[in-house]
């Protein structure tokens, strides 16, 4: 089954593409790859399945998910990327905080000598969830 991804226009891949390199020069001058890939997996880890809530859709900045005892020092995390985020008002909290949450993940491996992975804009704005679920959702393939 062939997957779908959501269309942008070329402005907004454009975007996009020079975030991730703000993203790699953040990432190599503060030394924060770890913080930042915890970041990602626990912005994943955030969906609910029976809620649909949660997860890399832009939840992360949300306090609610900030509070949760597993997510403490992430706030550090996310205090770092609002300066990129304030360079592209173009991207969506939610494309902003799955690429840079997520992205951070992506090039946080990539930094450290691990493989490129792709990434695909598009997603939509979703509420913040309560509770940590214990499904972790993976959406780097």
């Amino acid at each position: 089954m062939a997957k779908n991804y959501p269309t942008v226009s070329a402005e907004y891949s454009e975007a996009v593409d020079k975030a991730r390199r703000k993203l790699r020069a953040l990432i190599a001058e503060k030394s924060c790859a770890p913080l930042m890939l915890r970041l990602a997996w626990h912005s994943a880890g955030t969906f609910d399945v029976s809620s649909r809530t949660g997860g890399p859709f832009g939840t992360m900045k949300h306090q609610s998910e900030l509070a949760h005892g597993a997510n403490a020092g992430l706030d550090i995390a996310v205090r770092l990327l609002e300066p990129i985020k304030e360079e592209f008002p173009i991207l969506s909290y939610a494309d902003f905080y799955q690429l840079l949450l997520q992205l951070a993940g992506v090039v946080a491996v990539e930094v450290t000598g691990g493989p490129e992975i792709p990434f695909h804009p598009g997603r939509e704005v979703r509420f913040s969830s309560f509770f940590l679920s214990s499904i972790f959702i993976c959406l780097w393939v």
